[in-house]
């Protein structure tokens, strides 16, 4: 039996992530933490009220809030924008 287990990339930078402005003004007016975690279908942006964060999640700032990554998605993530939002979320509040 193999454990897989997955440590934080050691070369992970906030400042090198881009967040779109898109991304910023959306988080801004739901007033609330994000988190950024695994789907089947790629990688979705949660406030965290549906998707806490977890003490492995390494941040970084959106405003004056914090997106919080899941370290299995930080490894491959240069940028966070609104292809992350899931449609069925964005839909509801519009």
């Amino acid at each position: 039996m193999s454990i897989m287990y997955a440590h934080p990339n050691d070369t992970f930078h906030p400042e090198n992530i881009y967040i779109s402005e898109e991304v910023i003004d959306y988080i801004s007016k739901r007033g609330c933490d994000f988190r950024i975690s695994t789907s089947c279908g790629g990688p979705l942006l949660l406030p965290v009220s549906m998707k806490p964060p977890k003490s492995t999640d390494l941040q970084v700032k959106a405003g004056i809030h914090t997106i919080f990554i899941s370290i299995h998605q930080a490894r491959y993530l240069n940028a966070i924008d609104m292809s992350m939002i899931p449609l069925f979320f964005d839909d509801a509040e519009n």
